[in-house]
């Protein structure tokens, strides 16, 4: 292990499925720089995000929290993000340049959250794009850097819904209608590069190279949804528990979280999302090209994830919020070429992990302290194969109104309880990975239920909105979106984004 300290690149996308990795066996996406990345460290086969939307996801990344500590329980715009320790302050603190490229979803959007620079690109975000609710501080035209550096180049009027495809749309999908070295995803490899020419060279430094893609609008430039044109892009998987009707023909709505797609149109929109990884991880690929060129790449930890999934389909659902392993499990790949960490190569690591992990793994590979505050804990000990204590069970959850919704998992079971209905669902991820079958009702599987219904309800006891009482469930409460020891601010959305 080198006592150099080591630059560290954290590479997030935006609501990619943890099972889109070639090196995992994905019958259709290519990822041929993350499957090298892979192959020079570690690959979590068992990475969550508690909370599996947007601003919550993110907050446990930046903050190294737990949802009940951050107090993002579900998706709500215009919560300010004060906390004293967040990654990237605790970097600058020993001794590191940090940067941020790309998109971070915070508030205020230009909260630097503890970096000495952010080059910002949320993509589009209904809070600040709607201009009867917005003061022009907020607005897309002051806290976007892309924005303006795309009509530089495209024409004083080129927008982000140029395309009709709206931010949320999951099962509708078009190519990129301009050069592809004006599309999102290269703009933030780009602006990354030249962070790599612009930096302080005295320091180590920290970039967060954070992608809005895979995230709609599906819009991969026509190369990229050329290479699955012909592909044999398999269906979603449809459990035997999922709503087998449409009877209000929801799924032809193109922001639909439920429903039935017509099939050539939801065959073109996963398609193209297939499209936007390969491009991502092509354009990763620039970027790890020029950090050959600058002599950076040997003596750089990468850690790469997303911050959820997206159903895509599976079980007639889409986008993210809900618990299943479509939606809640992240990749999550630590990369070090340099051996800073003694990560052997080639290594995969199946103890359950979650996104407040990554701010004390970074700290630790850094050296530099953790707080008190983080909740979560580094994974390089995990991935060195060593014997050390660790969560023997991850619970998460996401407000979701009638659909509002609990979940733990150890990695081989999931229990599932929607608090307003009382539903339950048991999966064995063991032997039923897409989640095809539902224990919950096998009375074979009644003392397992119970064992994961008995653990929820600890892991609820003393929560404000009062889901478990002297060790049962209560079925009905009102769900919260923002625990009360988060400050709340007046101008609030809660459709997720």
């Amino acid at each position: 292990m080198s006592t150099q300290q080591p630059n560290l690149l954290f590479i997030t996308v935006d609501q990619m499925r943890a099972d889109c990795l070639s090196i995992l066996g994905h019958p259709v996406v290519e990822t041929p720089n993350l499957d090298q990345l892979a192959r020079s460290g570690a690959l979590f086969t068992s990475a969550y995000t508690a909370t599996p939307s947007c601003i919550p996801a993110r907050t446990a990344i930046m903050t190294g929290k737990s949802q009940t500590s951050h107090g993002r329980v579900g998706y709500q715009e215009g919560v300010p993000l004060d906390d004293e320790h967040t990654i990237a302050g605790e970097l600058a603190k020993a001794g590191y340049h940090t940067q941020c490229v790309g998109k971070m979803h915070m508030y205020p959007a230009r909260n630097l959250c503890g970096f000495h620079n952010v080059v910002l690109h949320d993509g589009y975000l209904h809070h600040s794009r709607f201009k009867d609710r917005n003061t022009v501080v907020e607005s897309q035209d002051h806290c976007d850097d892309y924005l303006p550096w795309l009509r530089q180049r495209a024409g004083a009027d080129a927008d982000l819904t140029d395309l009709g495809l709206d931010c949320n749309a999951s099962t509708v999908a078009r190519p990129w209608h301009l050069p592809e070295a004006l599309h999102p995803t290269n703009w933030v490899v780009t602006q990354s590069i030249d962070f790599l020419r612009r930096r302080d060279p005295r320091k180590p430094y920290f970039l967060w190279m954070s992608f809005v893609r895979p995230h709609p609008p599906f819009d991969p430039p026509q190369a990229y949804l050329d290479l699955y044109a012909d592909a044999d892009i398999p269906d979603p998987v449809v459990g035997d528990w999922a709503e087998q009707e449409d009877t209000d023909r929801s799924g032809l709505n193109p922001v639909t979280s439920t429903g039935q797609v017509p099939a050539r149109r939801l065959r073109h929109a996963r398609a193209a999302y297939y499209a936007l990884i390969t491009h991502i991880d092509h354009q990763i690929g620039r970027f790890l090209g020029a950090m050959d060129e600058y002599g950076v790449r040997s003596n750089t930890i990468i850690v790469f994830t997303s911050d959820h999934g997206e159903l895509l389909g599976d079980h007639h659902l889409f986008r993210k919020t809900f618990p299943y392993e479509g939606s809640a499990k992240v990749p999550l790949i630590v990369s070090d070429p340099g051996g800073f960490t003694g990560i052997k190569p080639h290594s995969r690591v199946g103890g359950v992990v979650e996104l407040r992990d990554i701010m004390p793994t970074l700290l630790d590979a850094a050296g530099a302290a953790v707080p008190r505050s983080v909740d979560g804990s580094s994974v390089l000990p995990l991935a060195r194969g060593e014997r050390v204590p660790w969560r023997d069970a991850l619970h998460g959850e996401h407000e979701a109104g009638p659909l509002s919704v609990q979940y733990m998992t150890d990695g081989r079971e999931k229990y599932i309880w929607f608090s307003q209905s009382g539903r339950e669902q048991l999966f064995d991820l063991t032997s039923d990975p897409q989640e095809l079958t539902d224990l919950a009702g096998d009375p074979r599987y009644g003392e397992r239920l119970g064992y994961w219904r008995d653990r929820l309800a600890r892991e609820l006891d003393g929560r404000e909105e009062g889901y478990s009482m002297d060790g049962r469930l209560i079925t009905g409460r009102k769900p919260q979106t923002v625990l009360s020891h988060v400050s709340r601010q007046t101008h609030a959305e809660t459709d997720p984004k």
